[in-house]
């Protein structure tokens, strides 16, 4: 069931309905604001909303990287799996 939660990102108050747990949601909020102070920070741009952008687009970066790791990791096994059967008939 959905339940609103009050958060708040770079002293904006937000109303979040989710059926996540209100810890996770204030998790989520915590980091989307973590990220867009890194961005600030860095003198990047003073603008919120093009801080905003540039935060999601480096958290959509590590996002890809690690499902192409992923990706990577699945057909390591896939290989791995096949060698063994090989390994195994050839050892019967």
């Amino acid at each position: 069931m959905k339940h609103r939660v009050e958060v708040e990102i770079r002293g904006q108050r937000y109303s979040i309905r989710s059926s996540r747990c209100d810890d996770d949601i204030r998790r989520v909020a915590q980091f989307v604001d973590q990220r867009v102070a890194e961005v600030l920070q860095a003198g990047a741009t003073v603008d919120s909303l093009q801080a905003t952008v540039l935060a999601f687009m480096n958290v959509a970066g590590q996002y890809l990287d690690l499902q192409q790791q992923n990706q990577m990791a699945e057909d390591l096994q896939q290989r791995l799996d096949l060698l063994e059967r090989k390994l195994s008939a050839a050892l019967a």
